[in-house]
This record gives structure tokens, sequence and C-alpha cells, in this order.
């Protein structure tokens, strides 16, 4: 197995390079081969006893050079001019069968010099978590880091009590983040400012590099990038939980899945992570925040922007001020499709947002409520999705919204084809999340783990067998917080 490790290109302040922290008895809990396929690493490999010495840490591949990278960032709201990799080593790249070159890193596999006096381990919780949301996301349409493959370290982690170690093995186009140009431009160091976004736009961003004003080019396409997953997101009832500037990447990929969680009942207020203490995090403010990191982002970028400081100003606020429009665009376009609409006019947004407005009066479950809408819209005898049924109070919205169906002249069959191919009908609930962490961590039972994420290879996908993951948590299962986990 032949590794690259581009980071390596950068100068040395950027990275610290160090070997991970062996394990006393690594065991697989469960490797990606779909993933493996696509990064062109091989099957028999990746079930090896090699790979998992390397997955735990314990063996470094040949010519690997595992670097921790360093970054600052906004977290809730409050500038960390020193952050990363406290826990995280990357140990080289894998170029996919696309041409792409991917990171492969290792989290959860000892000190760096970035810990902060952490111990650089991870409980089995926050792997298992991890693995499971990020490739249900994949599933979604989200881009998003994965995973590539989780194994137990056979050793404890000291957390509030107790609590078995793992390591998980993450994939992304890069762990460049907002914060790590923020670490830089904090400093003044816009030598090093600059070595970073080319290293960005030769990497993710090729069609910057022969623009005229290629910085300007790459703000441009990050926000553009960011506001798309935003509105995925959005679009899905998922909540990130700690959105801070180290949490960004700037190839617009979903990284860090803590506090995270999809909602249950349509609530635009929702906050569960446990460390959101006043909701700037929740939902409804996803899209301002992503916002507010980029323009940090862009404040980096100043010196690259223009000789002229004040003209560098204004090219960065009208980078950002495109922002809500562009995520406006990508959110309503979305959410008409998730209707089957195939267009937004002024009529149809009203009846969008009566929807929303019901959902949250009502209470309903964000996700089947749109299933149920696909599998009711027509009078078929096939089984869509779980038994959920609409209260009263959306029959008269059903009317209205038929007749914009009607107005736009789309076949029924074909809408709700369409829909059935947008709207999930398996997630990964909280209360399922919180079940097969605890079988594992407390019994030893990872059957329960497997189980879910097979489910949730396929979110369209409804079929009876699994009618117990569509369920929304009952009332003694409903999870209120959720946890950092670091």
């Amino acid at each position: 197995m032949i590794f690259e490790n581009q980071l390596l290109s950068l100068p040395t302040e950027f990275y610290a390079e160090l070997n991970p922290t062996p394990v006393k008895n690594p065991r697989l809990i469960k490797v990606n081969a779909e993933l493996s396929d696509y990064l062109n690493i091989d099957r028999d490999w990746l079930t090896s006893a090699e790979a998992l010495k390397v997955f735990a840490g314990n063996a470094v591949i040949t010519d690997s050079r595992p670097t921790s990278s360093v970054y600052a960032g906004h977290q809730f709201g409050h500038w960390n001019p020193q952050l990363g990799d406290g826990r995280a080593l990357l140990i080289g790249e894998a170029r996919a069968k696309d041409g792409i070159a991917y990171d492969i890193q290792l989290k959860g596999s000892g000190e760096t010099p970035f810990s902060r006096a952490g111990d650089g381990r991870s409980p089995l919780g926050p792997v298992l978590r991890e693995f499971i949301v990020s490739e249900a996301m994949h599933a979604l349409g989200v881009p998003t880091t994965r995973a590539l493959a989780a194994v137990t370290t056979g050793e404890k982690v000291v957390r509030d009590s107790l609590l078995p170690g793992a390591v998980l093995t993450r994939v992304a186009r890069s762990h460049i983040r907002v914060g790590t140009f923020q670490f830089f431009s904090a400093q003044n160091n816009v030598n090093a400012v600059k070595a970073l976004a080319d290293f960005v736009i030769e990497r993710h961003y090729p069609e910057a590099v022969n623009s005229e004003n290629p910085y300007a080019d790459l703000l441009n396409l990050v926000i553009k990038n960011q506001a798309k997953l935003i509105a995925k997101w959005q679009l899905l009832g998922f909540v990130h939980g700690v959105m801070n500037t180290d949490n960004m990447l700037v190839s617009g990929e979903t990284i860090d899945y803590g506090p995270c969680a999809f909602m249950d009942e349509y609530n635009p207020n929702l906050v569960l992570s446990s460390i959101d203490h006043h909701g700037r995090y929740q939902y409804r403010n996803q899209p301002k925040i992503a916002q507010w990191n980029l323009s940090w982002f862009a404040q980096s970028l100043i010196p690259l922007l223009d000789s002229d400081e004040k003209k560098a100003i204004e090219i960065a606020q009208e980078s950002i001020s495109q922002f809500t429009e562009l995520y406006e665009d990508y959110y309503q376009t979305g959410l008409h499709k998730k209707l089957g609409l195939s267009m937004a006019t002024a009529e149809s947004q009203k009846v969008v947002e009566k929807l929303l407005n019901l959902m949250a009066q009502e209470r309903v479950d964000f996700t089947l409520t749109f299933r149920t809408l696909a599998s009711e819209l027509t009078e078929t005898d096939q089984n869509f999705s779980p038994a959920y049924e609409l209260p009263m109070a959306f029959l008269e919205w059903k009317q209205a919204w038929k007749k914009q169906l009607d107005i736009q002249g789309i076949d029924l069959i074909k809408v709700q084809t369409s829909m059935l191919q947008l709207n999930p009908v398996f997630i990964p609930r909280n209360h399922l999340v919180e079940q097969v962490i605890d079988k594992a961590t407390n019994e030893n039972d990872f059957k329960p783990f497997h189980k879910l994420v097979g489910v949730l290879e396929k979110p369209f996908d409804y079929t009876a067998d699994f009618e117990i993951y569509t369920r929304p948590a009952e009332k003694d299962q409903v999870v209120t917080q959720t946890f950092c986990g670091t």
C-alpha cells in the first residue's frame, strides 16, 4: 500500500511529525470495504493483521510520515489562538479511482504536540457515533468525511468514568479548516497564508489557478460550497452542534460528528448539544453561523485579495454578502424538490412556508412528514413508508400543495418517484445511535452497531423488515442532550 502526503510540501510550521502511540490489544470492529475499493486499497490488506496494526496506531506504513496539524479557531464565538490535532494523525493520502487524493487520518491515536493536556485518545462511543453518522450522511448525498475503519484498543480511557478506548480511521478530501487559515492570519504570517491558499487551490479548486484573482475565486468557491453544504443539512433536519471555525473544512465537507443530531419532531429552535448553553448552534442558526465563520476565512485572505487593503476588504465583503442569496437558492430549490415541485414561485413559496409552520405547530416528525407525503401522493399498492399519519390540520395544506403540482403540470407518478428518491425513510435517529453505543460499550455487543450501519447504507429504500428503524423515539427513549465525546 502506497501513501502520498502532500501536506509535507508545506513549511514545517504547519504540522508536527510523530508516530501514533501503540495500544495494548487492538481488535477490529468494522472496515468499510466499499470505501476501500474507491480508494484503491486492497480488500485483502484491509482485513489483514498488518492493517489492524496500522488502524490501531501500532504500525506505520513504509515511507509514511504521520503528521498532526496546527490550527486556531473561534469556539462558540470565543477566540482560541492555538488548537490543532490533539488526538489525530494524518498517516498519508490515498489516490482514489477518480484521481483525487484523500487524507487518511487516525483519530484517537494518542497525544500530539497540540493535545493541550488531553490524553489524545477516544472513547468507543464517539468512534461508533462518527462511523454511523458520517457514513449515513454519505449515503444521503451530503459531502462529508468518511469512516474507513474502527478498532478497539484494549485499553480504558478516563472521562467521567472508565470507558473502553477506540480509534477511528477517517477519510477526507483534506483536513484544512477555516481555523488553519486563522492560525497564521492571527500571527500576520502572510507568507504562510499564501502558501496555504495556494495549496488549497491546487488541491481543491484548480479552476482558480489561472484566474485574474485566484484568491478571490478561492473565497467565492469556498463560500459556494459551504452554502450548498448547509442547505443539505437543513433539508435533512441535521444539527451539527458545534460549528466552530475549526470545524469548517474549506473543501466543503462535514467534519467532527460530536454532539450532532438529526431532529425527530420539527423544531427550528432545536438545541441538543450539552455544551451549547446559549443555543448559538441551534438548527435555525446554522446558515448564519456558516456565514459568520466564512467572514473569518475572508479576513484571513485579505492580504492576498489586493495590495490595496481598502479594495481587498471591499472584495471580501462583497463575496461574504453573497452567501445568504446562494444559501437561500440552494435551500428553496431543495425544499421544493422534496415536495416534487420543479420551480419556486411566489405562490409555491407560500405553500412551502405554510408546511414548515404546520410542522412546527403540530410537532410532527421531520423525516416521516416528507416521506408520508410522498407515499400518499398516488393510490398505489406499494409499501413505500411505515405507517405514519399526519394530523387533520394538514388536509387543507395538502390541497394547496396538489394545486401547485397541478399548476406546474407534473405527472404525479414522476413526482412520487422523485420524492421517494429525495426524502429518506432511514436516518441515524438519536435513540438508535445511543442504543448501539450502549450495547457496545457496556455489553461488548457490536451486532446492533453493524445492523444499524447496514440499514443506513440505503436510506431511501423502505422495507417493512426494518420498520423499527424508522420509528421516532418513544417518550422514555427521547435524547435530550448529545455530548462532544472528546
